[in-house]
């Protein structure tokens, strides 16, 4: 099939499929094609009212409901470019990424007043807009993702493909005309493509307005998605449900559950694939930045356990070492990749700097290793490794196993400074709602030491109540890190 522009998705498949066919439910309601249709021609041409122009970028700062689909298509009907943030983003960082993009305007739940920034709520009269059909207009970027990165200063990864897509185009494989099930938050880079990529193939596109564990199972049984794709983080809570609650639910509809975007425990992925089996459970390795991505089932996953799996769509790996030379398989180092189209050609940051070597190849920053069949494994984050008394110790092990422990909801480590081993391993720990009695720190302490070499053990712990990670499952241990850093030199 041709490609086509993103802002004719909704007319596309309400001729299709029917008018009447749902193509998005949330908590806040459910709506069909030909709602999708009528409604984001209407707030297209309020948005062109207030100066929205083609390739213009446009703030998106909404929460996970139908009405940030609705913004996105009247965006790509213009043939602007979404650019998303989390509603929640404390002002000072709004306004940092703001300064670095410039865009248009910014689009919340209320007028927002950002000083310098104009800015449009979302509730208003679209009545008096018609909702006939605008002519077609393609953006030459159909997205741009905001990330704080490793180093915690703002990002804009904008992405190079343009605003049009042919929904006939193997993507990890989702299904077309069916339905999927998007647990998580749009504002982050997959579940923005893997919600938006359900509806450009014609798919029902189930979400949540925030994951929680039951209500993910409930609505698998009640909608009977297909696909669905999760962090390790949502896969730990629903298997941490009491078991006879996991097993009420029919999810036989599920044919792909996948997970991205943070190391998975092997006992846990080995816990999913013995409870779903091992033909449905996928996972998905790659950034933002599109130079990269992996993708295995879990029957090949058994064959090369803890492997993120071989690169797709012509992408290419190399690892390096410290002195940039190409190590020997089974040899940790830095992981560049080269995407299948070339150098430079997936995305331009706003605000950093790639890092890249010999005529384009590029890293994310990741840290890892090749097997001799060209599967990779991944270790962590050259930024989080910490190397105490002269070894390298990576922090996603100990977090994997902290995380075995029954009381334990999630853990990260980090490396804290001494003056003897240069750093020492500090655990954060957060304990499961409800757990039915205190934790002690000799408990976690002999639990890791039956599982993990002593100098990988942690040093110290510290037992948190608050979430370590965000909506999307992901840690910032730099900042964290930080955090603990300005207390120490604050003398507390």
């Amino acid at each position: 099939m041709a490609t086509i522009s993103l802002g004719l998705v909704p007319s596309h498949y309400s001729d299709l499929l029917g008018p009447d066919e749902p193509c998005l439910t949330y908590p806040d309601g459910q709506v069909t094609w030909s709602e999708l249709e009528s409604r984001s021609n209407r707030r297209a041409r309020l948005l062109k009212d207030h100066g929205v122009s083609p390739n213009d970028f446009v703030t998106v700062a909404l929460e996970n409901n139908t009405l940030f689909h609705e913004v996105c298509f009247s965006l790509w009907k213009l043939g602007a470019t979404p650019h998303v943030v989390s509603p929640r983003l404390p002002m000072i960082e709004l306004k940092a990424i703001l300064e670095l993009l410039k865009p248009t305007t910014v689009i919340g739940a209320d007028s927002l007043s950002i000083p310098g920034h104009p800015s449009i709520g979302v509730e208003c009269d679209l009545q008096k807009y018609p909702d006939m059909p605008l002519p077609p207009l393609v953006a030459k970027h159909w997205k741009a993702m905001s990330s704080g990165g490793s180093t915690g200063r703002p990002k804009i990864i904008v992405d190079h493909s343009s605003s049009e897509v042919d929904p006939a185009d193997w993507l990890l494989d989702m299904p077309q005309s069916a339905c999927v099930l998007n647990p998580g938050p749009l504002y982050h880079n997959a579940p923005f493509m893997m919600a938006h990529y359900g509806l450009f193939r014609g798919n029902h596109v189930v979400g949540l307005s925030r994951f929680d564990a039951l209500e993910t199972l409930q609505l698998v049984e009640q909608f009977r998605p297909s696909w669905i794709m999760m962090v390790p983080t949502m896969m730990h809570r629903i298997w941490r449900l009491p078991e006879e609650t996991r097993n009420k639910f029919d999810l036989s509809s599920l044919k792909v559950v996948g997970h991205v975007a943070s190391p998975m425990p092997v006992w846990l992925k080995e816990a999913w694939i013995e409870w779903l089996g091992a033909d449905r459970i996928y996972e998905l390795y790659g950034g933002t930045e599109g130079t990269g991505a992996t993708w295995i089932r879990g029957d090949d996953w058994l064959q090369h356990k803890g492997s993120v799996g071989k690169f797709i769509r012509d992408a290419k790996v190399r690892i390096l070492n410290t002195e940039g030379e190409d190590c020997e398989p089974g040899e940790i180092g830095e992981v560049y990749l080269m995407p299948g189209t070339g150098p430079g050609t997936t995305y331009y940051y706003v605000g950093a700097e790639a890092k890249i070597v010999d005529d384009g190849w590029e890293t994310l920053g990741d840290m890892g290793w090749l097997d001799e069949d060209g599967y990779l494994y991944l270790a962590d984050r050259r930024t989080d490794l910490i190397i105490s008394g002269g070894a390298n110790i990576y922090p996603a092990e100990i977090e994997a196993v902290l995380a075995e422990h029954p009381a334990v909801d999630t853990a990260v480590a980090i490396g804290l400074p001494d003056e003897d081993l240069g750093q020492i391993v500090h655990a954060i720990v957060q304990v499961r709602d409800n757990w039915p009695v205190p934790v002690e720190e000799s408990e976690l302490r002999g639990f890791l030491e039956k599982q993990l070499v002593r100098y990988k053990t942690p040093r110290t712990y510290e037992f948190v109540t608050y979430s370590l990670r965000d909506d999307a499952g992901k840690v910032r241990r730099s900042e964290l890190r930080n955090q603990r850093m300005q207390k120490v030199n604050d003398g507390d």
